[in-house]
């Protein structure tokens, strides 16, 4: 790569390009499987939501300024509010379906961004990715594996779904204080108490809140335990 290049991508304008352009393959990857194949509408949604979560990783790689983030965040919700009346990427969103879950996702992206970035990005990347890998697998594991049922305000979860959730919640906060902060002993108890919350905050979360109530909570808590040991 030339040195006008390496200039290009540590621009701005290059750094945005980057998330753009991550962004667009996972939403055309969805959308492909969607009009192209039999996949199910519910794992056209984890494949969204696993995929664009993982932008937070560039945003705290690339150190971009929280403006962008935020704004970025302002107009998925805005995508996703009208997507629920307008047939706008009809396998990633059903119109109709009874959940504000897009919306909260979108919504939680950026009060995590304002909250967090540029000083505590690992925070907000906690707080995502625990959202993104941990519910999207959990979701996934409940509906193929899952065999024992739990009843919470009459929804339907799986204790294979729930443990999926606290083991992935586990080793991504784990995974995220280890690289910042390194193999002390804080960084195990605060992963295993982020996780327990997480998890909880998962079961007894409906109508998609959970996409707000868990990245919120998990970052928040982490951040909170950190400061006190």
């Amino acid at each position: 790569m030339s040195i006008s290049e390496l200039e290009w991508t540590s621009s701005l304008g290059g750094q945005m390009g980057l998330v753009a352009a991550w962004l667009a393959i996972v939403f055309l990857v969805a959308e492909g499987l969607y009009r192209f194949t039999e996949t199910d509408s519910e794992i056209l949604r984890k494949v969204v939501h696993i995929g664009s979560g993982n932008v937070v990783l560039l945003a705290w790689g690339l150190r971009i300024p929280p403006w962008v983030g935020i704004a970025a965040a302002v107009i998925a919700a805005s995508i996703a509010l009208i997507s629920y009346r307008l047939p706008i990427l009809p396998g990633i969103n059903s119109v109709g379906r009874k959940s504000l879950g897009t919306f909260f996702y979108a919504v939680s992206f950026g009060v995590l961004i304002a909250g967090f970035f540029p000083h505590h990005p690992q925070y907000a990347a906690m707080g995502i990715l625990i959202m993104a890998w941990g519910d999207g697998m959990a979701a996934l594991i409940g509906q193929q594996w899952g065999r024992h049922r739990y009843h919470l305000w009459e929804m339907q979860k799986s204790w294979e779904g729930s443990l999926a959730m606290l083991a992935i919640s586990y080793i991504v906060s784990s995974s995220i204080l280890f690289n910042v902060q390194g193999a002390i002993w804080q960084t195990w108890v605060v992963s295993l108490a982020v996780a327990v919350v997480a998890t909880v905050l998962e079961a007894f979360s409906k109508f998609g809140i959970d996409n707000l109530t868990v990245p919120l909570g998990s970052a928040t808590l982490a951040f909170a335990l950190q400061q006190m040991v």
